[in-house]
């Protein structure tokens, strides 16, 4: 009975974390911050949680060729950016295309069950840093 009760506590703190984060935000990022107010909360609850909570979901799990994965609470469904330079991941404007699956021509016999889109560039803060040390 404890250990149930212990879980769902530690999992509402993480949720509430979460709640403040900023979008694109690493299990890590969420451990640092749930440790500052409730340092028994171990970092292997923090990353178990929140891979149950994209399990069920509740958070998105946005995975980052060649980084950590990153996570977001659902929203609707949308394309990302990754920054080259500083790795931070932004939301792209753009509508996104829900049947683009059924549009790929594929030689490999895979059945399309979804997609993420991440493009690559470098940021506006990026591109800033470099023109001034230009």
């Amino acid at each position: 009975m404890n250990t149930v009760r212990r879980n769902t506590k530690q999992l509402s703190i993480i949720l509430d974390t979460i709640k403040r984060m900023p979008r694109h935000f690493t299990a890590e990022d969420v451990y640092k911050e749930v440790k500052k107010e409730n340092p028994s909360v171990g970092q292997a609850t923090v990353f178990r949680n929140m891979n149950k909570m994209a399990e069920e979901g509740i958070l998105l799990r946005i995975e980052v060729p060649g980084g950590a994965s990153r996570y977001e609470l659902i929203a609707p469904k949308h394309y990302h950016a990754k920054c080259m330079v500083c790795g931070n991941l932004f939301d792209v404007e753009m509508d996104y295309i829900p049947d683009l699956e059924n549009k790929i021509k594929d030689a490999h016999g895979f059945v399309f069950s979804g997609h993420d889109i991440i493009f690559t560039g470098i940021c506006s803060s990026c591109r800033k840093k470099q023109d001034e040390e230009e």
